[in-house]
């Protein structure tokens, strides 16, 4: 077989890759004698971008501490003066590279300002830079890591074509039917970007990510994954990394992929990210409903707080419509998906369970989010 050479940049690299002959000889690719490439995945400066580089190890590692700590130029992401640019990475967490396959990995890692030295020839412990929001979450975390924190995360995001910028398949300039077909449905007319969605949910269950599902939402293009139940820190790292995954598998289909929690104004959902969370108090009969309710009364006491923390632009969804809360108001209550705090039905029946904060945009911090709602409830 001959192998393709494009020339120029007049076409699209993703445009060869639906043809597959470029991707098949790529990953067939599999014996890079006995090495590993680990892709460290970092937060960007603008605590929304994700960032990436590779290098390769002599074999694999065991645990995450077996790996090196690396550098990046913080000047080109917004996180380092020129004249001092260098940000350290510190390996946090390990996933398997559902793009490279074999022994290779994917590392979520978070940011330190370099080391320092003290007079007395020691070094110093890292301080974490201003956008990594991972080391505060660590810390409450550790805090209650008798209480058993669990969070589980259901991430909405909206397709786009890379072109237009308008969601995938609506009509050019223009807009599709109005919402009710297009929620957990099925065909070519409501389903828009399901081989795109369904790569996604196999990349991350390879990867080993916690994902428990996925479904269409109700805007055209617009989609949901959960991720969870996850303990504590995992929360963070596993859906940051589920993030990295699902923009690496949009270049595959040249298509973008928003965060935006309002993408269409308008008489069209926005995209949340809400967020389920439970402890063992809460997780136990029979008074772990009363528990829920403690802390849902504790919530409203922060709620301004939170709300400031719970994603840019997250006041064009919350408006009291399209099942949403109003940003200015604080409830809590039983199946009520217009409250702020959802507690589902069969909670006040089985005495015990969780309870869903529906106040997070899609862009939320999930760092930032469990840490809030851990302080919020159990420490403060």
């Amino acid at each position: 077989m001959e192998i393709p050479v494009v020339y120029g940049t007049t076409g699209s690299i993703s445009a060869l890759l639906d043809g597959t002959i470029t991707r098949d000889i790529i990953n067939n690719l599999t014996d890079i004698g006995g090495k590993c490439v680990a892709e460290y995945v970092w937060i960007g400066g603008t605590g929304q971008d994700l960032r990436s580089k590779a290098r390769t190890l002599d074999k694999k590692p065991e645990k995450v501490e077996d790996l090196p700590t690396w550098n990046y130029d913080g000047s080109s992401t917004g996180q380092a003066p020129g004249d001092d640019s260098e940000v350290y990475l510190i390996p946090r967490a390990i996933y398997k590279d559902p793009f490279r396959g074999g022994d290779n990995i994917l590392v979520m890692c978070d940011a330190y300002e370099p080391p320092k030295v003290k007079d007395d020839g020691s070094v110093a412990d890292p301080v974490a830079i201003p956008t990594n929001t991972r080391a505060a979450c660590a810390a409450a975390m550790k805090k209650v890591e008798a209480e058993e924190p669990w969070f589980g995360i259901e991430q909405e995001y909206t397709l786009l074509d890379a072109t237009t910028k308008w969601p995938l398949g609506w009509p050019k300039n223009g807009y599709p039917g109005p919402q009710g077909p297009y929620y957990c449905s099925a065909g070519a007319g409501c389903a828009i970007g399901r081989e795109l969605v369904e790569a996604h949910y196999r990349a991350c269950l390879f990867a080993g990510i916690n994902i428990s599902g996925i479904n269409a939402e109700v805007m055209a293009s617009q989609w949901e994954y959960q991720v969870g139940p996850c303990t504590g820190i995992e929360m963070g790292d596993q859906l940051w990394m589920s993030r990295y995954i699902l923009y690496r598998i949009g270049e595959l289909f040249n298509v973008e992929v928003t965060l935006d929690p309002k993408p269409i104004p308008g008489d069209w959902n926005g995209a949340g990210g809400h967020t389920n969370y439970s402890t063992k108090a809460t997780r136990t009969a029979p008074g772990g409903y009363d528990v829920i309710v403690e802390h849902c009364k504790k919530l409203e006491k922060t709620h301004a707080l939170h709300i400031a923390e719970y994603g840019e632009g997250n006041e064009r969804r919350l408006t009291g419509k399209h099942e949403t809360s109003s940003m200015h108001d604080y409830s809590f209550g039983v199946a009520n998906r217009g409250c702020s705090i959802r507690i589902g039905r069969m909670v006040p029946v089985e005495k015990c369970g969780y309870y869903e904060d529906r106040r997070p945009a899609s862009n939320l911090d999930p760092y930032t989010v469990t840490r809030l709602l851990v302080e919020s409830t159990l420490i403060n």
